[in-house]
Order: structure tokens, then C-alpha cells, then sequence
């Protein structure tokens, strides 16, 4: 009876792991092999994939010293909220440098544009008359000179003189009248287009000193959560270095894949259902937004073991309301509608 009972206890063992075995081997191996994609009990195609990491490095765009920083870890940000801050008191004093600057050009344009003033005039006028005067002294010096000379009462010598003299004074004239000419007609126009591109360059530098005044703030560019505080106040931060990871929770793609003879059913704007392993019970709502034209090798994170070396196409579902349900990383399973087969 006992070799009896161990006989009838062995065969139930054996039972049960053939049974075992089998449940195994239609899970991993043949369910698999009978749905590429996945197919629902309801005939629902069926995809599997992952919620998209989406973060953000930020940093400043200026170097300088880390005054604050707002948030914490954890932290929920919403879009515009200032993230940090830098000491902003080198760059203040930059947009100062700048405007007073801009201020110096300004002025000059004002100048050349309105011209030569009415005593600049004057005087060059004035200027004028007292060489013509000059010029009538030196012709009666020569003239009495000459007719000296010609009666053999003055040398050479003093005639020559005389007429250089009225020679320089007949120049010192002509001179005299084109600076006057030109105190009339004021500043070039390539001058006066000299000054409107210094005052266009100055105001560019004010522009730019103000923009980066303004990058002294780390503004958040979407809501997400901050991941990390990468440094804190008082570190001396180079432009470019990350000083918070930012995870962004607006909007959220499911990154999944798509076996070659199931793409005709996924297009783009096609609802879709997608369920998380910890709340099955919930589906979140989607679509299709996009189907990428490029094959590639199944990454091993999201499909069945025999797959992993299949080609599939990247599909990304948009959800449409989200939730703190739906976290970065985490695994999903996407379902879409079969069309209907025509009897």
C-alpha cells in the first residue's frame, strides 16, 4: 500500500509540472509566436512600449555667481516659473556701460545732422572779410612798390617781397572762402551716415547688455517636476553647466512598437487605449501621432523574447488627459481597434 501511495504521489507530481511546463511554454513561446503584435481577447491589436523620458538640462546662458534657487527636489514648476537666479549686479552695470554709451553716439548723430550753428557761420564769414582786407593792404603795398621800382627808388628786392606778399594774402583768401563754403553746407552725408550706424551699433550693444541681464533668470520652459538640484547659491556657474534637470509632465507620449504586417492598422489620429501594470482596471485615452518610416530592431525592453531581433516601426500615442498615474519610463501596454472583417 505505502509503495503504492508514493507511485500514485509521484505521478500527481509529474502531472502537475507537465501542466506547469505547458502554462510556461503557451505564455512565453507559443502566445507569442500567435500574436506578433499582441491581439486582445476582444481582437484588439496590441502593442507594448514604454511613457516617454522627457527631461530638460537647464542652465544660464551667462556665467556668473548662483544667487538662489527656488524650488526643491520634487517640486512641481509650472511653465514661465523662475527656476534660479545669478547676481545680477556685473550685468547691471554692463546695461548702464551700454546705455551711457548709446547716449554719447546719439548725440553726435543730433550734431551732425543739425548742421553748423549761425556763429560758426558768422565767424567763418567774418574770416573772410578781414582776408579780403588783407588782400586789398597787399595789392596797394605792391602797387606802390611797383611804381617805386620803376623810378629806381626801391630795389628789387622789396618789389619781390610786395608781390609775395599779395600772392599769400590772394590765397590765404581763397582758402578763407571755401571754409566758409563748407561751414555753410554742414556735415557730409557719409559722415551723418557714419553717426546713424554708431548710434544703430550702441544701441545693439544695449540690447544685447539688456538680454543678458534678463538670462539671469532660469525661467522653466513647460510644467514638469524638478528632478535635481544640480548646484546651489554661491556656486560660480559658466555658461552652459546644468543647474536643475527638469522632467517635463506636459504632454505625454507612450513610445511603442509596430510589427510590419500589423502597420495598415495604425495610422496617425487613431484612438488607442493605454494600461499601466499597476491600475489595469483604467485605461487612459490617446491616439496615434505618429508612425515613424524607418524599421528597426525591436528594443528588448518592450517585446516578446523571440521578437527582439524583428524589424518594427516606432509608433508614439498622445495621451489625452493625463495623470501622476502615468510616469516617466514606465512600462504600458497600447490596445487599437481592429477594423471590423467584411462577411
Amino acid at each position: 500500500m505505502q509503495a503504492l501511495r508514493r507511485f500514485s504521489m509521484k505521478r500527481i507530481a509529474i502531472i502537475a509540472a507537465v501542466l506547469v511546463a505547458a502554462l510556461i511554454l503557451g505564455r512565453f513561446v507559443v502566445w507569442p509566436r500567435l500574436s506578433p503584435a499582441g491581439s486582445g481577447a476582444d481582437g484588439a491589436l496590441v502593442l507594448y512600449g514604454n511613457v516617454d523620458i522627457r527631461q530638460v538640462e537647464l542652465a544660464f546662458r551667462v556665467s556668473g555667481r548662483l544667487d538662489a534657487v527656488n524650488f526643491e527636489e520634487g517640486d512641481t514648476v509650472l511653465a514661465g516659473d523662475v527656476i534660479a537666479v545669478l547676481d545680477t549686479a556685473p550685468l547691471r552695470d554692463g546695461v548702464a556701460q551700454a546705455e551711457a554709451e548709446a547716449s554719447v553716439r546719439r548725440a553726435e548723430l543730433a550734431r551732425l545732422e543739425a548742421g553748423s550753428r549761425s556763429q560758426e557761420i558768422d565767424r567763418a564769414r567774418a574770416r573772410v572779410e578781414e582776408l579780403d582786407a588783407n588782400v586789398l593792404i597787399a595789392q596797394q603795398t605792391f602797387d606802390r612798390q611797383s611804381k617805386l621800382r620803376d623810378s629806381g627808388y626801391v630795389s628789387q628786392q622789396a618789389y619781390d617781397t610786395a608781390l609775395a606778399a599779395l600772392d599769400a594774402a590772394r590765397k590765404r583768401l581763397v582758402a578763407g572762402k571755401k571754409d566758409l563754403a563748407l561751414v555753410q553746407l554742414g556735415p557730409r552725408a557719409e559722415e551723418i551716415a557714419g553717426g546713424a550706424a554708431g548710434v544703430e551699433a550702441a544701441e545693439a550693444a544695449v540690447a544685447q547688455a539688456q538680454l543678458r541681464l534678463g538670462d539671469t533668470n532660469l525661467i522653466a520652459p513647460s510644467d514638469g517636476v524638478l528632478l535635481a538640484r544640480v548646484r546651489e547659491p554661491g556656486s560660480i556657474v559658466a555658461a552652459g553647466v546644468p543647474v536643475a534637470t527638469l522632467a517635463l509632465t506636459s504632454p505625454v507620449w507612450v513610445r511603442a512598437y509596430v510589427d510590419e504586417t500589423d502597420l495598415g492598422l495604425v495610422v496617425p489620429g487613431k484612438t488607442a487605449e493605454v494600461f499601466t501594470d499597476s491600475a489595469p482596471g483604467k485605461p487612459y485615452q490617446g491616439q496615434v501621432g505618429f508612425v515613424s518610416p524607418i524599421a528597426e530592431f525591436t528594443p528588448r525592453t518592450v517585446q516578446t523574447p523571440d521578437l527582439r531581433t524583428d524589424l518594427v516601426y516606432q509608433v508614439r500615442i498622445t495621451i489625452d488627459a493625463p495623470d501622476s498615474g502615468l510616469r516617466q519610463g514606465m512600462p504600458v501596454t497600447v490596445k487599437l481597434s481592429r477594423p471590423p472583417v467584411a462577411d
